[in-house]
């Protein structure tokens, strides 16, 4: 029987995001003509994506394949290898590769790796986000939330029901930094820039509601430029709400911690970054030091405790200029993984390590309306030409002439012509998802839109119609049922009675099961809302 060696390269990049991207590019360059042989970079996308201009995707100031860039072409000579790491044995030098649907797990073996997966979107802490909100991690997700609000529009012009046509036009960014204020800036620009084109919402106010848990925005580059960031979409019209939190939602509310809530069907997440689940699981089985999920490593961005582990970008903690560790930022990341290319080097070739050293030459945000704040070199300023420097600067970031030449086009077009809101439709499938609730939280309100059905793994829910209890559910019963109310509404309003988690499972997925009637119960009139178990 024939035997197949395991996949073995020098250094292995796991992470192709800015810090892995910057080190296998330059990894590439120090190694050819052997680099396919002796390094290699492990992603989940074969795309690096440029995340500082995702927000311009969701306004449609830029097409998704403008702010995508494909890592071989990126980072030519080193091999690119498309998979998620399913198990990593640090000490025995060896990675497990889950390459795809209809191949075996690979094996690949190492000399080094460096540790570049960067963080996760986790919005589990707020109940309902993880179903009905919108994230903004990479370029589908702007292209997804560009689609919604286009979507969003189409459904208001058709309807006439005003309560229903509020809902649809009011879109909620929780999150003021820099791409919470970004996306509510474009997403402004967006809906009122093609409102003329729908001719029955003419004089119609959109709400976009940016939610902020601080006293001001942008907390990164200072109270004055936060501040003034507030004013300038406060006269745009945008609803600013600080130093209040969003305690869960549903599919058409918003409920906060100290105002009312907020009925819409969009709302959009730029807050809730975790601990990549690999590195957690590392940082426990290899005790590993830590901060709050990032790795702590050495100056040399080698990881205590090892000579051949090396972690960069948002997943490490990286001690410089004498703070702790360096903020979890693009700029910082492209710095190091150059560095940690430079320093793999050196260890390649018995060299003694140089430590990383950097300092932010400034901040930048684009606020929207030909607006940006910026924080260069110590100078603050603002306005039209914060906004030219902010355009320009990134214009000049991102990699390959052709990215450069696509952005500068897309972006003057854009100052002469309507913003593009062709969408192009595409079937999601159904998926389960567990969802964590507390007491008290609301799950569902009457009149909501049906889109799922809930499988009570643990806990209480409790059932009420017009404030009447009709039914307390609890681990094993099913909240919904495949009979639908005529017009696809929720005949109940249904909160957690206890800590609860639910398993969400999308409508279409549900129907598609064909759950047999006797697993369905009945209201007095006949219609169904619960399953028994």
């Amino acid at each position: 029987m024939l035997r197949i060696k395991p996949l073995h390269y020098q250094v292995l990049i796991a992470g192709g995001g800015f810090a892995g991207a910057y080190c296998g590019k330059y990894l590439g360059n120090y190694f050819e003509p052997e680099a396919s042989q002796r390094a290699a970079l492990i992603a989940d996308g074969n795309v690096f994506a440029f995340q500082p201009m995702l927000a311009e995707v969701v306004g449609a100031a830029l097409s998704p394949l403008d702010v995508v860039i494909p890592l071989r072409q990126f980072c030519q000579g080193i091999n690119v290898l498309q998979g998620n790491i399913v198990a990593l044995d640090l000490k025995g030098k060896v990675a497990t590769l889950d390459s795809g649907r209809f191949t075996p797990n690979s094996t690949i073996t190492f000399d080094h790796i460096v540790l570049a997966l960067g963080s996760v979107v986790n919005v589990s802490q707020v109940p309902g986000m993880s179903e009905h909100g919108y994230i903004l991690k990479n370029a589908w997700d702007a292209m997804r939330l560009r689609v919604a609000i286009i979507e969003r529009l189409e459904e208001a012009n058709l309807t006439v029901d005003v309560e229903t046509k509020k809902r649809l036009l009011t879109f909620v960014v929780v999150g003021g930094g820099y791409s919470g204020v970004e996306t509510a800036g474009q997403i402004l620009d967006l809906v009122c820039s093609i409102q003329p084109m729908y001719l029955n919402l003419a004089g119609i106010t959109m709400r976009v509601v940016l939610v902020h848990s601080r006293d001001h925005l942008l907390p990164e580059i200072g109270l004055r430029l936060g501040q003034y960031a507030e004013a300038k979409l406060k006269e745009r019209g945008m609803e600013v709400r600080l130093d209040d939190r969003v305690e869960s939602i549903t599919a058409g509310k918003v409920f906060l911690s100290k105002s009312e809530p907020i009925e819409s069907h969009t709302i959009v997440s730029t807050i809730g970054n975790g601990p990549h689940p690999l590195l957690a699981s590392l940082c426990k089985s290899e005790n590993l030091e830590n901060e709050y999920g990032r790795i702590v490593t050495e100056p040399t961005m080698l990881v205590k405790g090892f000579k051949h582990v090396w972690a960069v970008g948002d997943c490490a903690a990286i001690p410089v200029n004498g703070e702790s560790s360096c903020p979890p930022t693009a700029q910082f990341a492209q710095r190091q993984g150059i560095q940690v290319s430079l320093n793999l080097q050196r260890a390649l070739a018995g060299s003694p390590l140089k430590p990383f050293k950097y300092k932010s030459r400034g901040q930048l945000a684009s606020i929207g309306h030909q607006r940006a704040v910026a924080d260069i070199m110590g100078f603050q300023f603002s306005g039209f030409l914060a906004w030219f420097l902010w355009r320009t600067l990134y214009a000049s970031k991102i990699p390959g002439l052709q990215r450069k030449l696509r952005v500068v086009i897309d972006w003057t077009l854009d100052l002469f012509f309507p913003r593009d809101i062709s969408v192009i439709r595409t079937l999601e499938q159904g998926v389960l998802e567990d969802m964590p609730f507390k007491k008290g939280d609301v799950i569902v309100e009457e009149r909501d839109p049906y889109v799922s059905v809930y499988i009570i793994k643990t806990g209480r829910v409790e059932c009420h119609r017009d404030n009447h209890h009709l039914q307390t559910l609890e681990s094993g019963d099913i909240l919904g049922g495949s009979n639908f109310t005529a017009d696809d509404k929720w005949n109940v309003r249904a909160a957690a009675d206890a800590p609860t988690i639910l398993i969400s499972v999308q409508r279409r997925a549900w129907l598609s099961l064909n759950q047999p009637p006797s697993l369905l119960s009945k209201t007095s009139e006949g219609e169904s809302y619960v399953g028994s178990r």
